[in-house]
C-alpha cells in the first residue's frame, strides 16, 4: 500500500470536476468549457507526477492501495499500475483534453456534455488502475453510460441507432465477461487479477474451476475453453476484433467528433488492456490452444478493415476503419507472444520486441487517431459540416499549414519512419515474424492498403485544382496551431526517440512475457 493515494485522487478528480461543473457551470458556456479543460489539465499534471515518480527499473505494480471492501466475497479496493497501466493513464490524460478542444463548438447543454466527458475520463482511470475484478468491472461498465449519452444526445442524424448498437454490442460482451469471472470466482473465491494470474501460472486455476464446475457433457478442456470464450468476447467487442466490429463505424461516424476522439483514442484501449492485463496472464494456456483461429481473426482485422477503409467516402468512416486496422496490429503482437517456443532464448527476445511494439502502438495509435479526428472536426467547422472525400480538393492552396500538419498526422498513421507510428508497427512485425510467420506475412497487405487510402486522402482533399467553393476557406488560426503543436511534436519525439516510452515500459514487458512460461 502506497503512503499517498495517488491513484484514488487521480480517479476522483474528474468526478469532482463533473459535479462542480454541473453545480456552477450554469448558462455560461465558455466558463463551463474552460472549467472542464482545467480539470483535464489537472489530471494530466497528476499523471505526469506519477510518470516522474515511477520506478522504471521495477516491472511490477507500483503506487498500490489495497483495502478490504466486501470480505465475504473476496472483494477489495485494490489499485496499482505497472508500465502498461501508467502508459494508458498518460494516454487518457492526453486524449481527453484533445477531445474537449475538438468539442469547443458544442452549443447545446454544454455543462452536461463536458461533465459526461469528465465522468468518462474517471472510468478510464478506474479501468486502468483497478486490480480486483469487482472493482474493475464497475468502471468498465460505467464507462458505457457517458459514452452512450454523448453519442445519443449530441450525435448526427443516425445517432439513436448508433448509440443503441454501441450499447447493445458492448453490453453483450460485458455479460459474457461477467459470467466467465463469476465461474472463476465460484471455483476459487478470488477476484484479484494478481492472485488469479499466479494460480494460472502455477497450473492451479483451471483444474480448480473444472473440479467445481464439471459438466458431464463436456470435457475439462471444453469447460476451460467455454470460460475463456466468455472473457474473450467481452474484450473482442471492445477493441473491436473482426467480426465483432460492426458497431464501431456507425458509432464513430455519428458521434460528435470530440466524442469520437475519446472512443478511438482511449476507450478502444480498454479492450486491448483487458487482453494484456487479464486474458494473457489468466487464460494464456487456453489462448495457446486456439492460437491459429486467433491469428486468423487478427489477420482479418488488419486486412479487411483496411479494404473497408479504402471503400469509404466519409472521412470519419475512413478513419474509423483505419482505427480497427491499427488495433489489429496490436492483436497480432499479443497473439504472437502466446506462441509456444520451448524456452528458446532468441524467440523469447522476439516476444519482448513484439510486446514492446504492442504497448507503444497502443499509445501511438491513441495519439495519432485522436489528432486525425481533431483535424476532421476543424474541417467540419470550416465547411459547415462537410467531411466527404469528394467534397473538397486543392485545399493546400488556401490552407497550407492545415494541409502540412494533417499530412504529418496522416503519415504518422501510415507508419512513416521518423514519426511515432513507425516504431510500434516495426517492433510488432519484427517480433511477430519469427513467431508466426504466415500471419505476419499476410498482415503486410494491411500496410499496403493503408498506404493507398491515406495517399488517396492527400490527393483528393488537399491536392489537385482548388474547388472554387473553398477559395475563402481559412487556414489554421494561431490558437489552433498552438493547440496542435504538442501533439505534432510528440509524434516526432516518439518517432525519433521512442526510448521516452520504451525505457519506462521495458521491464514491465519483460515481466509480462516471463510470466507466460511457454
Amino acid at each position: 500500500m502506497t503512503a499517498f493515494p495517488w491513484l484514488t485522487i487521480l480517479t476522483i478528480l474528474p468526478v469532482a470536476g463533473a459535479i462542480f461543473l454541473l453545480a456552477v457551470g450554469g448558462r455560461n458556456k465558455n466558463f463551463a468549457r474552460w472549467l472542464a479543460l482545467a480539470f483535464s489539465f489537472l489530471a494530466l499534471a497528476l499523471t505526469l507526477i506519477l510518470w516522474h515518480n515511477f520506478n522504471s527499473a521495477f516491472g511490477g505494480m507500483q503506487f498500490q492501495e489495497r483495502y478490504t471492501w466486501i470480505a465475504t466475497l473476496g472483494v477489495e479496493y485494490h489499485v496499482g499500475i505497472d508500465g502498461l497501466g501508467l502508459l494508458m493513464l498518460l494516454l487518457s490524460s492526453i486524449v481527453v483534453p484533445i477531445g474537449m478542444v475538438a468539442s469547443w463548438q458544442i452549443q447545446e447543454r454544454v455543462p452536461l456534455y463536458f461533465s459526461l466527458v469528465l465522468l468518462l475520463q474517471a472510468c478510464l482511470f478506474g479501468t486502468f488502475t483497478a486490480l480486483n475484478f469487482f472493482h474493475w468491472f464497475i468502471f468498465w461498465e460505467l464507462g458505457l453510460v457517458p459514452a452512450f449519452f454523448l453519442i445519443k444526445l449530441w450525435g448526427g442524424p443516425r445517432r439513436t441507432s448508433a448509440a443503441t448498437q454501441f450499447l447493445v454490442y458492448t453490453m453483450v460482451g460485458s455479460i459474457a465477461l461477467l459470467l466467465a469471472f463469476l465461474a472463476i470466482f465460484l471455483a476459487t473465491g478470488k477476484f484479484d487479477f494478481i492472485d488469479l494470474a499466479q494460480l494460472a501460472q502455477n497450473g492451479q486455476l483451471m483444474p480448480a474451476v473444472i473440479a467445481k464446475l464439471s459438466w458431464h457433457r463436456f470435457t475439462p478442456e471444453h469447460v476451460a475453453l467455454i470460460i475463456f470464450a466468455g472473457a474473450f468476447l467481452g474484450f473482442a467487442v471492445k477493441v473491436p476484433l473482426v467480426p465483432f466490429h460492426t458497431w464501431l463505424p456507425a458509432a464513430y461516424a455519428e458521434a460528435p467528433t470530440g466524442t469520437t476522439i475519446l472512443l478511438t483514442g482511449a476507450m478502444s484501449k480498454m479492450g486491448l488492456y483487458g487482453f494484456l492485463r487479464i486474458l494473457l496472464p489468466i487464460f494464456g494456456a487456453e489462448m495457446q490452444v486456439v492460437l491459429t483461429p486467433l491469428l486468423w481473426l487478427a489477420v482479418a482485422t488488419i486486412v479487411l478493415s483496411a479494404y473497408a477503409a479504402l471503400a469509404q467516402k466519409d472521412l470519419k468512416r475512413i478513419f474509423a476503419y483505419s482505427s480497427i486496422n491499427h488495433l489489429g496490429y496490436c492483436l497480432l503482437g499479443i497473439f504472437a507472444v502466446v506462441k509456444f517456443t520451448g524456452g528458446d532464448a532468441a524467440l523469447t527476445a522476439e516476444k519482448y520486441a513484439a510486446m514492446n511494439g504492442v504497448l507503444l502502438q497502443m499509445f501511438n495509435h491513441g495519439l495519432t487517431a485522436a489528432t486525425l479526428f481533431w483535424f476532421v472536426a476543424m474541417l467540419e467547422k470550416r465547411s459547415g459540416g462537410l467531411r466527404g472525400l469528394n467534397d473538397f480538393g486543392g485545399l493546400r492552396k488556401v490552407a497550407p499549414v492545415f494541409t502540412g500538419l494533417m499530412g504529418i498526422a496522416l503519415f504518422s498513421s501510415l507508419g512513416l519512419p521518423g514519426l511515432n507510428g513507425f516504431v510500434g508497427e516495426f517492433l510488432i512485425f519484427k517480433g511477430s515474424f519469427p513467431l508466426v510467420t504466415w500471419a505476419t506475412a499476410l498482415s503486410v497487405l494491411g500496410l499496403l492498403v493503408t498506404a493507398i487510402f491515406i495517399l488517396g486522402i492527400l490527393q483528393r482533399v488537399f491536392s489537385g485544382p482548388l474547388n472554387e467553393k473553398w477559395t475563402t476557406l481559412p487556414d489554421l488560426t494561431t490558437g489552433e496551431r498552438l493547440a496542435l503543436a504538442p501533439a505534432i511534436a510528440l509524434m516526432f519525439a516518439l518517432g525519433l526517440w521512442p526510448q521516452l516510452v520504451l525505457g519506462v515500459i521495458d521491464n514491465t514487458v519483460i515481466q509480462m512475457v516471463q510470466q507466460l512460461k511457454f
